[in-house]
């Protein structure tokens, strides 16, 4: 499908009433796509000039450092995200898996293909690294604020910490539709509070303003290039939660995402990153936390309870896109099934995956406790981010050359200053590495093995049921020499090659002797887009002798509801009578065998996996009194 073909989100549309609703949608937008990045000002610059490779405090370094961060929050997240990247919907879905599927488009099957989706699995992997520090770094860093106001409450900092945190995954099991109403005013009052604060700084130093000269930046970078190559390890603490606003796309559309970045978070973000700096010019002893040595002493303990709650709704964020990504790759064939709980009768995007979120939980306890501050997590922040970003870059240069057209100086251009953006933060970000920067890559790499070792073993096992599959139209004709004895009522078969004979089938013919007046053979096919419209979804085929093939489509956001679709089949043509009708389903055990075309520590994942998926019938939403399952053997 060409991009000019997408179904537009509907807060694209250009009418009176979506106009009206624009601001509101904004603010929502506010509350979860930007939160990310909305916390970046409590730990940033106190990284700069406090962290292993600080900053020394010069009038030069200071307005140096402010005007990267002012030109990387430009290029990185106004120019390649907001402006870019956001055109590149998967019918209005944004994230790095519909940025992968548009690309995977526009390519022919091969090593290029091959390239490119590795690519973007291992961004996904990647994502799942930056879910467990996002929450750490940045509740840390909120609850930190208690030892600005007196050095007492140091012991208690790490405690508070860990009851925010376990709090706040216990609360997921409850849906975050009751209080996300609340997320975007909250959140609109914080970036209000710290332009407040900013401005407040700035009155010390007018003077400042003039960081936003390139020149600054340009100057730092070549007085002392190991400095600013060290230093960009840290300023890119500014942009992290950028690549947020394309993930969270689906749920707003590009123009409210778009309006809320220029008109209240940008300037939000920089006034507030230039009242620190005037602070630190004002006196260098304040570089020890200038996020909170802004705020006047009476008003210290209510905004570390504000800046929790930003924290907290920061988190949310990320905590909710694991699951939806976690679905993604479920939908797309990357993982097992898992069992996945919606928690809103009318938002669709509203889940709660358990397996993800006491992992999530386990492994965010894990670097708090072990990382002990946020300064100290700040040296595991910013690798997994930076290497997403460079993935972006990538897979949006295939789309804007193959699918918008773009010409090879165009799009030469595009690749050529946002990769040379993404190579710089990367690499100094690698010097990250031995100091806790292993932690997200290998998360990363653990992940990313679950993921491709999942999609190969599936492929292999279909590979392999296939081969040893009866046609079905050889199976039909035997029918009518030698008919078995039919019973009344349907019988549905979940298979994933409609032109042979299901093995839960021959068992079931095998066993009890007798076939069912209506035999359905149903697959479940997932399309390369985010959702897919009823009217698309099914497709109805009769064969002979009381057999149909039955497909169903979905997008990879939706939810495959297998009877709801069923309901719907009578528009096709094919009743079902819900009492009348039995799903059989086939429950595989794998042997392993010599030669199987997998190493060995993946056929053992593999089996692992395959041994502790969900079941079928609960992720198809399948009523459990109408289900069969019959074993089979399968070697792999």
């Amino acid at each position: 499908m060409h991009i000019a073909d997408r179904v537009e989100h509907p807060t694209d549309a250009p009418d009176a009433h979506q106009r009206a609703g624009l601001a509101g949608l904004a603010v929502s937008a506010i509350g979860v796509v930007y939160g990310d990045i909305g916390t970046s000002p409590l730990y940033t610059l106190k990284e700069v000039f406090n962290g292993p490779h600080a900053v020394p405090v010069t009038v030069e370094n200071v307005y140096g450092i402010l005007s990267l961060v002012f030109w990387a929050l430009m290029l990185v997240v106004s120019a390649k995200y907001v402006v870019f990247i956001t055109r590149a919907d998967n019918r209005g879905e944004g994230g790095i898996m519909a940025l992968t599927s548009l690309a995977l488009r526009v390519v022919p099957d091969g090593r290029k293909a091959w390239v490119l989706s590795s690519l973007g699995v291992f961004g996904a992997a990647l994502f799942y690294g930056d879910g467990m520090i996002t929450p750490a770094i940045s509740v840390l860093s909120a609850v930190e604020g208690l030892e600005v106001a007196t050095p007492a409450f140091a012991p208690y900092v790490l405690p508070i910490a860990l009851v925010v945190l376990v709090g706040l995954f216990m609360m997921q099991r409850h849906g975050t539709n009751r209080v996300g109403a609340v997320f975007g005013p909250v959140m609109v009052c914080w970036f209000l509070l710290l332009a407040a604060l900013g401005i407040s700084g700035i009155r010390l130093h007018p003077e400042i303003l003039g960081a936003l000269n390139p020149v600054w930046a340009l100057d730092f970078l070549a007085d002392n290039p190991l400095l600013g190559w060290l230093g960009l390890g840290a300023v890119v603490l500014a942009i992290t939660g950028g690549e947020a606003l394309y993930a969270d796309m689906g749920h707003f559309g590009r123009k409210p995402i778009k309006l809320a970045w220029f008109t209240v978070v940008f300037p939000s973000l920089y006034l507030n990153y230039l009242g620190q700096g005037a602070l630190i010019l004002d006196h260098p002893d304040n570089v020890r936390n200038p996020f909170y040595l802004l705020v006047p002493d009476e008003l210290v303990y209510p905004m570390v309870g504000m800046a929790t709650l930003a924290t907290i709704i920061a988190s949310q964020a990320v905590i909710s896109g694991a699951y939806s990504l976690t679905r993604q790759a479920m939908q797309l064939g990357y993982a097992p099934r898992m069992r996945t709980i919606f928690t809103s009768a009318r938002e669709m995007g509203q889940i709660y995956v358990p397996s993800i979120n006491w992992m999530l939980l386990g492994a965010v306890i894990a670097l708090v406790v072990g990382f002990r501050s946020s300064s100290a997590l700040a040296s595991a922040y910013g690798i997994a981010v930076t290497m997403t970003m460079m993935i972006d870059t990538v897979l949006a240069f295939v789309v804007v050359r193959a699918l918008w057209g773009w010409g090879k100086l165009q799009a030469g251009i595009f690749l050529a200053v946002f990769l040379t953006v993404d190579i710089a933060f990367f690499s100094a970000t690698t010097v990250k590495i031995l100091a806790g920067g292993w932690f997200p890559l290998l998360i990363g790499a653990v992940i990313f093995s679950f993921l491709t070792t999942w999609k190969r073993g599936r492929a292999m096992l279909n590979s392999r049921i296939r081969t040893d599959t009866i046609p079905l139209d050889l199976f039909i004709h035997s029918m009518f020499t030698s008919p078995p004895p039919r019973v009344a009522g349907t019988a549905v078969f979940l298979t994933t090659w409609l032109d042979g004979v299901p093995r839960a089938l021959l068992h079931n013919l095998l066993h009890n002797k007798v076939l069912h007046e209506r035999v359905v053979l149903l697959k479940v096919h997932t399309a390369d887009v985010s959702h897919v419209e009823e009217k698309d979804r099914i497709e109805v085929e009769e064969v002979d002798y009381g057999f149909y093939r039955l497909h169903l489509t979905f997008g990879f956001m939706d939810d495959p509801d297998i009877p709801a679709e069923l309901a719907r089949c009578a528009e096709h043509g094919l009743v079902f009578e819900t009492m009348e009708t039995s799903f059989f389903l086939g429950r595989e055990t794998i042997v392993r065998r010599m030669g199987s075309g997998m190493a060995r520590w993946r056929e053992r994942l593999f089996i692992v996996m395959f041994r502790n998926a969900g079941s079928a019938a609960d992720y198809f939403h399948l009523p459990p009194n109408r289900v069969v399952e019959l074993g089979t053997q399968v070697e792999l």
